[in-house]
């Protein structure tokens, strides 16, 4: 990661001057305090030789803005309306992100009016003619319990002024937005429509993905969750590729750019002999073919277990037009069935009876509650997001990194996305669990 690509400056809407509600509290008899300086920051890199350059020029190592409750704030809570928007697709955590942002606003800052956007961006626009929520602590008790989200979600992307004169005409100083990568661009170009119109709202995002591939975000709500699930399906496709004679377990995980979950979730449940990612080019045929070495494994050990991520092998689609969703990301084409296909046909040639299970626990995992780790986890998120609000910071998201929570710009991330180093630690370590390469024989 080059440090000098991205400015770590956060924005303010103006000087914070009003005494925060949040009650200093030290440690008994030591003194101290609760609140957070905008001094304090951690930094970006920790790999010594990154920061060669600028420990030798003497100069100011890059870093992030630590999250926390700010002595000052920007917002009057009594005169406060804050609004609150899902969207793109389900992930877990999302009742629990909501839960924590309405909890922190309404008994801590005592802010009162407090609005939920249905259905994402549509929301905002009149003509879809989607009601707004009242939110408040009875209104969001026990969500977490429950998966999806309470607000609905949609896709697509919709006309940035129109979403700005609703901010306005509903006098929204604060506007939490919860998405991935597109709800990120989104919400930049909020922030950037809100300050060319000089407004004073705020627009902090807190980012959603169970692919984990946010750029300067190591760790985003719902993956834990996902991972748990995806280990299910790993341990069902076990069980039946063990059951049978030449039995092959195929699950298909998400991941469109990006094979976190499927490498992770094989190394929580180290069931699988391959894992496939769209970082690692796939090659099916010759004698270091995927095919090849699958029929290797079936031959010495009776059974295989395949993960494969949704964005891997897309190289095999390059003759196919492609088509695009609502928001206008490509849509992939299904590895899962063409790789089905390819390893039935495979062994039909080969006289091999194979016995093949395919399984695809996308939308089950994408719909369920959080875990408990998540929901702890969202519980952060949610309570920094309100006090980077409430102190007047804006455009900005809110990203774990370095095990501390930070202010990331929008612009740092935007627009970019995290993925897998082959080369890392992460990948070494799926491919020595697995055994996959020693199958890719001559």
């Amino acid at each position: 990661m080059k440090t000098d690509d991205f400015n770590t400056k956060i924005s303010v809407l103006g000087e914070a001057k009003i005494n925060s509600p949040l009650k200093s509290h030290g440690i008994p008899g030591e003194g101290g305090t609760r609140f957070i300086s905008d001094n304090s920051r951690i930094t970006v890199d920790v790999h010594v030789e990154t920061m060669e350059g600028f420990i030798k020029n003497n100069q100011a190592l890059p870093s992030f803005e630590q999250t926390g409750p700010r002595e000052k704030i920007y917002f009057d809570p009594s005169k406060l309306k804050c609004a609150i928007s899902t969207c793109g697709g389900l992930c877990p955590g999302l009742n629990d992100i909501i839960r924590s942002i309405v909890l922190e606003l309404y008994h801590i800052y005592h802010v009162r009016n407090i609005y939920g956007i249905r259905h994402g961006l549509q929301g905002f626009i009149p003509d879809y003619g989607h009601d707004i929520m009242d939110l408040n602590p009875g209104s969001v008790s026990g969500i977490q319990d429950a998966g999806g989200s309470i607000l609905g979600s949609s896709r697509g992307t919709q006309d940035i002024s129109m979403v700005v004169d609703c901010l306005e005409r509903m006098n929204v100083g604060i506007l939490f937005m919860v998405g991935g990568d597109g709800t990120l661009m989104a919400s930049k170009q909020i922030a950037d429509e809100i300050l060319k119109r000089k407004l004073k709202i705020s627009v902090i995002c807190i980012p959603k993905t169970i692919d984990n591939d946010i750029f300067l975000v190591s760790r985003s709500f719902g993956f834990d969750t996902a991972v748990d699930i995806a280990t299910l399906a790993i341990k069902g496709a076990h069980n039946e590729a063990a059951a049978y004679p030449y039995g092959i377990g195929l699950i298909k995980l998400m991941g469109r750019h990006s094979g976190f979950l499927a490498a992770t979730a094989a190394l929580a449940q180290q069931d699988a002999n391959f894992v496939l990612i769209p970082e690692v080019d796939i090659f099916l045929y010759g004698k270091t073919g995927f095919l090849q070495a699958l029929e290797n494994r079936i031959k010495q050990r009776k059974h295989a277990v395949i993960i494969v991520a949704e964005g891997a092998g897309q190289n095999f689609f390059d003759d196919q037009e492609n088509q695009y969703d609502a928001s206008g990301n490509v849509v992939l084409k299904d590895i899962g069935i063409y790789l089905k296909d390819k390893v039935a046909q495979y062994f039909k040639e080969k006289e091999i009876p194979i016995s093949l299970k395919y399984i695809d626990p996308s939308y089950i995992i994408r719909s369920l509650p959080a875990n408990a780790n998540d929901s702890v986890f969202c519980g952060f998120l949610g309570r920094d997001a309100v006090h980077a609000g409430m102190a007047g910071k804006t455009n900005l998201l809110i990203s774990f990194w370095n095990n501390h929570y930070v202010h990331v710009p929008m612009a740092a991330s935007a627009g970019k996305r995290k993925k897998l180093d082959p080369r890392g630690r992460l990948w070494q370590s799926v491919l020595e669990a697995t055994g996959q390469n020693m199958f890719f024989t001559d």
